[in-house]
């Protein structure tokens, strides 16, 4: 079973020219990573809001996505550009409603 989710976030306005910068380096890394079946960052349409798809084979995948050392700087630098916290809402297969 996919281990998938969407994350909604707030960036801070001042932060976000780096943000989006660095979510294409972690576009770019992430189909590479073993596990990883889709990644992918969006806008949404209320100012300052932004999301990730992101989809792993299993938890574990996710993890390990976390803990790349090519990762974690890029990680610690999203977080710094945020305003506030993160939601992550999991997604299931619209048949099965498993992950």
């Amino acid at each position: 079973m996919a281990f998938t989710f969407l994350s909604r976030f707030r960036i801070r306005p001042d932060k976000e020219a780096e943000f989006v910068a660095l979510t294409r380096e972690m576009e770019a890394l992430a189909p590479s990573e073993p596990g990883t079946l889709g990644y992918r960052f969006y806008r949404l349409a209320e100012p300052g809001m932004f999301a990730v798809y992101e989809s792993f084979t299993d938890e574990a995948a996710d993890k390990a996505h976390m803990e790349y050392a090519h990762n974690k700087p890029l990680i610690e630098r999203m977080i710094a550009c945020m305003d506030g916290s993160y939601t992550r809402e999991m997604l299931y297969d619209i048949e099965t409603g498993e992950g």
